[in-house]
């Protein structure tokens, strides 16, 4: 069992040995297939085929074995690697940590957005980009997104969704009123909650991180650390609420077919959410 650390610990040696290992999986080309793996996986309440991944209850487990592929990729390059996780409500300065240059650099600059700073910078040779949605060949930032302004969510907002006893609930969607899961993803519902949390810091941190090709920005990675770090701690705090559905819909379900229950394996690892619900023989969070 290894931990995963907040990133403002980690050690000057710990940033470096983490961009490092980035770095060498992109140079293998395994960090490009990382990001067309969630653009596949990127399906919207509007198409009419299984959503594993976004704007349903496998959220949580789909994005934790996602992480868990990634995290063993970098450390099958460095043992001592761990995916480190970003907490936005503590650590909210666009000139502070995780954005400084030795780790993951700065916010783009006006014009085009793009990063000109840190390791992941497209001018230090390291880093394009060619699996994003657009033609762009350099990660791009927007911070705040001045154009439209938008805020980092805040302990407040996490607690509101952390007190829900009740995991996820019809109609499973990014429409669903109540439950976790989706005040933790954070979709908006017209006269009902604007966007929060995890979708509001996407759109906060602009640029490569605001479409479905956001793990072209290394941050990503940290921000799901804490997004599962969240489900981690609602769970401690929920022992007797489970991830539903528990059971398959029923066929004249509008989302029959489309959502995945308890047991229902979830593409493209034919793995149930029942087998991603407990992490602890794996990782702890530090």
């Amino acid at each position: 069992m290894y931990s995963r650390k907040n990133q403002r610990d980690l050690t000057r040696t710990e940033r470096k040995r983490f961009v490092d290992a980035v770095l060498t999986i992109k140079r293998s080309g395994r960090y490009d297939d990382f990001v067309a793996m969630h653009r596949e996986f990127y399906v919207t309440d509007g198409e009419d085929r299984p959503r594993a991944a976004h704007m349903t209850p496998s959220f949580f487990p789909w994005h934790r074995r996602y992480l868990l592929e990634f995290e063993q990729a970098l450390r099958e390059t460095d043992p001592a690697v761990s995916v480190p996780y970003w907490d936005w409500t503590l650590d909210r300065s666009p000139g502070g940590p995780p954005w400084t240059p030795d780790f993951l650099g700065g916010n783009g600059r006006q014009g085009d957005r793009q990063v000109t700073t840190g390791p992941f910078a497209h001018r230090e040779g390291n880093w394009s980009i060619s699996n994003g949605v657009t033609d762009g060949l350099f990660l791009t930032r927007d911070f705040g997104r001045p154009a439209d302004p938008v805020a980092l969510p805040t302990a407040r907002d996490v607690q509101k969704a952390l007190d829900d006893p009740l995991y996820d609930t019809e109609p499973w969607n990014s429409l669903s009123r109540t439950g976790f899961r989706n005040r933790v993803e954070g979709w908006g519902i017209r006269g009902v909650r604007a966007i929060s949390n995890h979708n509001q810091v996407h759109r906060w941190v602009g640029g490569a991180m605001a479409g479905a090709g956001s793990p072209n920005d290394p941050v990503f990675w940290l921000h799901h650390a804490f997004i599962d770090r969240l489900w981690d701690r609602w769970q401690k705090a929920h022992p007797g609420s489970g991830y539903l559905p528990a059971r398959g819909l029923a066929g004249d379900d509008p989302q029959h077919g489309r959502v995945f229950a308890r047991n229902e394996p979830l593409p493209p690892w034919d793995v149930a959410p029942s087998r991603l619900l407990d992490h602890s023989r794996v990782y702890r969070y530090a």
